[in-house]
């Protein structure tokens, strides 16, 4: 099943390249000091790859993270050398009608173990925490949140970045274990400069960001940004003017997908069940309308 007529790119396979190495939702060619990078139409929920795909979804991250990508290329460096298929090398070159908007050609990083996840308004499994511990991952909030409330000020809360499975949340100080002092306190700065940086942006199109993740890489000694950057699949999404504190908000991401999912009673252990036809191709209409909201 996917949401709409058009075919859905589930992985792809280019004959005489290097097989990829799959993710959740991206396949990875590794071409020595470079990457080919592609955004399949896969769906992933709560760390489980779903049955269901949606076609043109990966176009849609692709498109998003490069325009995030050029509005924070003076915060920090990014992985990005070309999106153009025919800057590609061969075999790459020859399948533009596959890769042609869900593809970038990269630098190859040494991905640093850790999920760099900000947080400025109260959601999800940081309002789990709250109402359990009155904090987040060990940074203690003031009483009287909401939920969908605005932080005082945005919160780095970092996770582990787990091959397979659920990531784990970890306090700062863990971070500093996992990923180095000097490096923690940089992955920290970048995380909540960027995360200001499209906070402004979104704002002026109608758009809360209430939390996101990132993913960063060392390359020759420095840090650059990597990945995926401020999505639908990483982010929460929310209009400005149906936001209303004390509930859940109408979600311009895969919300829609975890919501259904959990009405359901999944127990959020593969296999993942199958979603309707109506929940798939609203979830579709929501991707399509945060991309041409951020970046019309």
């Amino acid at each position: 099943m996917v949401a709409c007529a058009m075919k859905a790119v589930e992985k792809t396979e280019i004959e005489g390249a290097p097989k990829p190495r799959r993710g959740k939702v991206r396949d990875v060619y590794d071409l020595g000091d470079k990457l080919i990078i592609v955004a399949t139409d896969r769906v992933s929920a709560f760390d489980v790859i779903l049955p269901d795909a949606i076609a043109e979804k990966g176009k849609i991250l692709t498109a998003i993270s490069l325009f995030w990508f050029r509005q924070t290329e003076d915060i920090i460096e990014n992985h990005i050398i070309s999106a153009d298929v025919k800057d590609f090398p061969p075999p790459f070159n020859r399948h533009r009608e596959l890769l042609e908007g869900r593809s970038i050609l990269t630098k190859k990083a040494q991905v640093l173990p850790v999920e760099c996840i900000v947080r400025g308004y109260l959601s999800g499994s940081g309002w789990k925490s709250y109402r359990e511990t009155g904090s987040v991952c060990g940074i203690k909030l003031p009483e009287g949140l909401k939920e969908s409330s605005r932080l005082p000020e945005p919160i780095f809360t970092p996770s582990t970045k787990a091959a397979e499975g659920h990531d784990v949340n970890i306090s700062f100080e863990e971070c500093q274990r996992t990923a180095g002092t000097r490096e923690a306190g940089l992955l920290k700065d970048y995380t909540l400069k960027i995360y200001e940086r499209a906070l402004s942006i979104a704002a002026k199109k109608g758009i809360i960001i209430a939390d996101t993740k990132m993913e960063f890489g060392l390359m020759d000694g420095r840090i650059i940004l990597i990945d995926e950057l401020l999505t639908p699949d990483s982010s929460r999404f929310w209009s400005a003017q149906g936001y209303r504190e004390g509930a859940g908000q109408d979600s311009f991401d895969k919300q829609i997908i975890r919501d259904a999912l959990l009405a359901m009673g999944w127990d959020m252990l593969p296999p993942a069940p199958r979603l309707p036809e109506e929940v798939l191709l609203k979830a579709t209409e929501r991707y399509r309308e945060i991309l041409k909201t951020l970046t019309s």
